[in-house]
């Protein structure tokens, strides 16, 4: 019988801490009720979640990130390494910026159907607006890989493509 009663609690306790170290429930819940944390979390630090950039991957155009990985591997150039550190750091901040403007709209249209205040030309205006975002970013993104692209030689493409098979 007792051993019976620790086998019980044994399992009911590991149960228990199985549950509770959810990755869910680490994270703080999304303050936009539209967008699961997941989304909320991409958006706000410059995430690509939608995997916009998968036409130049795709057609294996490089990424800034990609390139600076493999550095040495690719025989990157001091001149090359500044161009893409800044490609990368400026498409960082614009995902960033991105990101917060659709996390205030999304803001903005949940509050005026929360208090149904919304009509039909605010129902045009934010969801047209969050295309054009979407669309800013897109373009911020496929232009990065696209410079990228531009700032190394074909050699240095095709081994970046290789390393990024494996």
């Amino acid at each position: 019988m007792l051993k019976l009663l620790s086998a019980v609690t044994f399992i009911l306790t590991i149960s228990y801490t199985a549950n509770a170290q959810t990755p869910d429930s680490t994270l703080k819940p999304s303050p936009v009720k539209t967008l699961s944390d997941i989304q909320y979390n991409a958006l706000i630090n410059g995430d690509d979640l939608y995997n916009m950039n998968a036409v130049a991957d795709l057609n294996k155009y490089p990424t800034a990130e990609q390139a600076l990985k493999y550095k040495k591997e690719i025989d990157l150039s001091p001149q090359q390494v500044a161009a893409l550190t800044a490609i990368n750091t400026e498409l960082k901040r614009k995902k960033i910026e991105m990101g917060n403007f659709i996390v205030t709209n999304e803001t903005k249209l949940d509050a005026l159907f929360k208090t149904h205040k919304i009509n039909e030309s605010d129902l045009i205006f934010y969801t047209n607006r969050y295309g054009l975002y979407q669309g800013e970013l897109r373009n911020a993104i496929l232009k990065a890989a696209v410079a990228a692209n531009n700032l190394l030689s074909p050699q240095q493409v095709t081994k970046l493509n290789k390393f990024k098979k494996s």
